[in-house]
């Protein structure tokens, strides 16, 4: 093994790159187990510029981000009885009624206060608490009871993805437990007991 002044070179080798066959491929697989992928984030998964990464998608007629998550949202809300679609916090991008759902919000200005920056606490508990509604199969739905932990400040322009699940159910009370997360970060942690009509 021999030594440089960045250290020790023998034994390393070169990541090798993938050729676009592949590379599209292992695109295509990436977008379907996370949909909300953005092009920075594929680019760097694969080591090519944002520019490459939207002709992979041109040529296999993947949509942007903006436009596949309008879509998760559209064939969500046909499901959904409970809440309107104008009445969601976020988008809603995914329900399998009784069982999970997920929905996507961005902080925008108007959520924030102005001196920190920092999205009201009502904008992340809506969302979790419309999401958790969502869930269940009933016309209507009472929020009974909620038990909440905000885990770290959440700041303008963060996604804050919330995954809503069904813990338990008795007769027509549902006890839902939200997550939601900026990346791979916990910010809010809520168990919701609804009363459902």
């Amino acid at each position: 093994m021999t030594t440089s002044k960045n250290g020790p070179t023998g034994n390393k080798r070169k990541k090798k790159r993938i050729g676009k066959e592949e590379r599209q491929f292992r695109l295509s697989q990436l977008i379907k187990e996370n949909p909300f992928v953005t092009d920075d984030e594929l680019a760097a998964h694969f080591g090519v510029s944002v520019q490459t990464i939207r002709l992979d998608r041109a040529k296999m007629g993947i949509p942007e981000v903006r436009i596949r998550t309008q879509q998760m949202a559209e064939q969500a809300h046909q499901k959904v009885r409970s809440i309107a679609a104008d009445e969601m916090m976020g988008e809603l991008v995914e329900v399998e009624l009784g069982h999970f759902a997920t929905s996507v919000m961005e902080v925008t200005p108007e959520m924030v206060t102005e001196k920190s920056k920092v999205c009201s606490g009502d904008y992340i508990f809506s969302q979790a608490n419309r999401l958790a509604a969502a869930l269940i199969d009933a016309d209507i739905v009472l929020t009974g009871n909620a038990r909440l932990r905000f885990r770290r400040p959440v700041y303008l322009n963060e996604k804050i993805v919330a995954h809503a699940f069904l813990a338990r159910k008795k007769i027509n009370k549902y006890l839902i437990k939200v997550i939601s997360k900026v990346g791979t970060e916990e910010v809010f942690m809520g168990k919701f007991i609804f009363v459902a009509r």
